[in-house]
């Protein structure tokens, strides 16, 4: 695909729970690709430079401490995690600064039904977070079927839709 005509897909099933530390945003996106690719994607530090905001500094499948490095043009900013949980291919749960990320991977048919659940100390973020998710997981979509168009991080994300995504997820929050 041309990476000028990407244009990301329709808003995504969201809501939010409370959280001891915050406000979890729970985003629900279901993916043509079974749980094991799915699982690669979200693990392999390869894989994860071609769709992810950061770049990780090792792979994800086991518990430790890792390094993910946020990519914004030409600036980075490393941030220490933790994998908590790693459950192939089931379950992914890792600390990223302040924030707690949970991946769950239910088999869907031939694919997957994917459900991150985003704890944030601030809930106004939680727009915002919906929104660059969405981007990310868009790519990662084209990614796993052989239809790359290169991460999209950062203030690039201007360019491919964020705006109105965020604006789209405000209203589906009650954040607006």
């Amino acid at each position: 695909m041309d990476r000028d005509a990407f244009r990301p897909s329709p808003p995504a099933e969201v809501r939010t729970e409370p959280a001891e530390d915050g406000v979890t945003l729970v985003f629900v996106r279901d993916l043509r690709h079974p749980p094991a690719t799915v699982w690669a994607a979200l693990t392999d530090p390869t894989r994860l430079a071609e769709w992810a905001p950061f770049l990780a500094d090792r792979n994800l499948d086991s518990a430790g401490a890792a390094v993910l490095t946020m990519v914004d043009g030409e600036t980075t900013t490393p941030t220490t995690a933790g994998v908590r949980r790693a459950e192939p291919p089931h379950v992914l749960e890792y600390t990223w600064g302040d924030d707690l990320l949970r991946w769950e991977l239910s088999p869907l048919g031939t694919g997957t039904r994917l459900t991150l659940r985003h704890t944030v100390a601030d809930r106004g973020m939680l727009p915002m977070v919906a929104a660059g998710w969405h981007l990310c997981l868009d790519v990662a979509d084209r990614l796993l079927d052989g239809d790359p168009v290169g991460p999209i991080r950062g203030a690039e994300a201007r360019d491919f839709g964020w705006p109105e995504l965020r604006d789209a997820y405000a209203e589906r929050l009650g954040e607006s």
